[in-house]
């Protein structure tokens, strides 16, 4: 196979396995990202996120990385439901209904990896699913697969916003794809819509104001500041998506995994505040929610609690 015929076989691979879209862009040092990372840390825009100061060459290098490496592989999948949880309830974000994430996806990326080793060769490479540092969405936009929107998400005309995304980075040349162009025009709907004011400027989010870090990354006590902010917001937080215009766009996902445990859809306010363990431990066996644990799922509510 020359580049051209590889390229056309991963994607098709990709498609194969469940994958929204995928796209390829040269593994190299990501010069326009390094200025902004590094204003966004000395900011203190990460908080207590201290592990993003981790590594900054990595981050920006996926030479550094992963060693030989050619190619940077991005991927998205749709986690969009196709039920919404009761309005009425305290709330979880949308990527977090059904089974963690990392497990689902990391079994796709290593089947895509097994799968270009057997059609192509001898291919050496790593699967990241936003658990390394790899800048995945400045990836994805430069593979052509959406643009970074004012919000900070990547957006598609198509599809909109509510997937994951995830990338292979391999030691095999291919053929690379080039990077869209801005769709968000004068629109400000994920700016005024935000909460707490977490998106700063257009394109720019203070990380350390966001209700996702409250609820998922703070360890500590959630600054009183900050009380009656949170729009009944447990564990994590979707205005900014909920908001924009191309999420209309939005398909439902036919990820089975994603489906939520039957109780989550019904559970009212009340159920939340019972909540027991082992309720959470049935309900969450798998879940992403597993990782702000029962303890920091309780502080979430006692905080919003009316």
């Amino acid at each position: 196979m020359n580049t051209t015929e590889r390229s056309k076989f991963i994607k098709a691979e990709a498609k194969r396995l469940g994958f929204l879209s995928c796209g390829i862009s040269k593994a190299e040092f990501l010069e326009n990202e390094a200025p902004r990372l590094e204003t966004w840390l000395k900011n203190n825009a990460h908080g207590e996120m201290r592990y993003m100061e981790n590594h900054f060459d990595k981050r920006l290098d996926p030479t550094k990385l992963v060693e030989g490496s050619k190619s940077v592989v991005s991927l998205l999948l749709n986690y969009y439901p196709s039920e919404i949880q009761n309005p009425e309830s305290y709330k979880l974000s949308k990527y977090a209904y059904g089974t963690d994430y990392h497990f689902i996806i990391k079994d796709k990326l290593k089947a895509l990896l097994y799968t270009i080793q057997s059609e192509i060769g001898d291919v050496h490479g790593r699967a990241f699913v936003d658990s390394a540092p790899v800048l995945d969405k400045a990836w994805a936009a430069r593979s052509g697969l959406g643009w970074i929107g004012k919000h900070s998400n990547l957006l598609t005309q198509q599809i909109g916003s509510f997937y994951f995304i995830a990338e292979l980075i391999i030691d095999l040349e291919l053929d690379y794809d080039h990077a869209t162009t801005d769709h968000c025009g004068t629109c400000t709907a994920c700016i005024d819509a935000c909460p707490t004011e977490a998106i700063t400027e257009p394109y720019i989010v203070d990380g350390s104001k966001c209700i996702s870090y409250f609820t998922i990354e703070l360890k500590d006590n959630i600054p009183s500041d900050f009380k009656g902010q949170f729009d009944d917001w447990m564990f994590g937080c979707d205005v900014c998506q909920d908001v924009c215009p191309w999420n209309r766009f939005s398909k439902a996902h036919n990820e089975p995994l994603f489906n939520p445990h039957p109780e989550l859809m019904s559970m009212s306010k009340k159920d939340w505040e019972d909540i027991t363990k082992d309720t959470f431990n049935k309900v969450f066996k798998n879940s992403a929610v597993k990782r702000t644990k029962y303890e920091g799922l309780q502080r979430n509510i006692r905080f919003i609690k009316k």
